[in-house]
């Protein structure tokens, strides 16, 4: 994982494992790398191959007792809301599979690209798996996804192929595989052109408060999310997850 510049465009380039999985690792690593990037005028997120980011790296987590997965929640939430946060314009450019935890990370952006690509898959699958969603991502998702793909996007926990992403509301706009993280830098360097402070005191006023209520709510909502997660049939799905992507190496 490494920063990059063009120009007043810093590129954060993810690249942790075949599918950017998330463990702790790299969520700290991704943390150095927003604080590092937080110098340009605006960042572009990007994966590597067929990812973005896969979600959780669930086989590092699996065994965890409560305590650790709570605090392993807590910086899950910390790396993501720096993200947030960032009073530069953050451009997502989704070069590849987004799911779960990794269109969460998609989710802090002001703007998302996706990859105009068959079999790219986009969106939040927690509720197929037994899960709930922390503020983290109820929050973000409620102040940039229209209320009228809640329904299939958070409650049916359906996966989409890019284009129906963009029809629901979880990308802005589409690109050809040779031509996203240009058009992602275009874009970025944009929104960098304008004045900086100006660009700060929207993004502070319109995120914010978002960032206050997922704060408000991290202890209360992480113990019911536990729950969730130590859910008998939940624990089933997960450890039959596990073994299927260990039987493929």
């Amino acid at each position: 994982m490494r920063v990059e510049r063009d120009g007043d465009v810093a590129i954060v380039r993810m690249e942790a494992g075949r599918a950017n999985a998330m463990n702790l690792d790299f969520l700290e690593r991704l943390g150095a790398l927003v604080d590092e990037a937080a110098s340009a005028k605006a960042v572009v997120l990007v994966g590597q191959d067929k990812f973005f980011a896969a979600g959780l790296d669930l086989p590092s987590i699996l065994d965890l007792d409560r305590a650790p997965l709570r605090g392993f929640m807590g910086r899950f939430d910390e790396a993501l809301l720096k993200v947030f946060e960032l009073p530069v314009p953050v451009v997502a450019a989704i070069n590849g599979h987004a799911v779960a935890g990794g269109y969460v990370l998609a989710l802090q952006a002001d703007l998302r690209i996706a990859v105009d690509r068959d079999g790219v898959r986009i969106g939040l699958n927690e509720a197929q798996l037994g899960l709930g969603l922390p503020p983290i991502v109820t929050e973000p998702l409620r102040a940039q996804v229209p209320a009228s793909s809640l329904p299939r996007v958070a409650l049916a926990g359906e996966l989409f192929n890019p284009r129906e992403a963009l029809s629901l509301g979880l990308v802005h706009d589409l690109a050809c595989e040779g031509e996203l993280l240009a058009k992602a830098v275009s874009r970025a360097k944009a929104l960098a052109a304008l004045p900086g402070a100006g660009i700060a005191h929207v993004k502070a006023g319109l995120r914010r408060p978002v960032a206050a209520l997922v704060r408000a709510n991290a202890d209360a909502e992480a113990e019911r999310w536990l729950d969730t997660w130590f859910a008998a049939p939940t624990q089933a799905i997960l450890r039959a997850a596990v073994a299927k992507l260990k039987s493929k190496g």
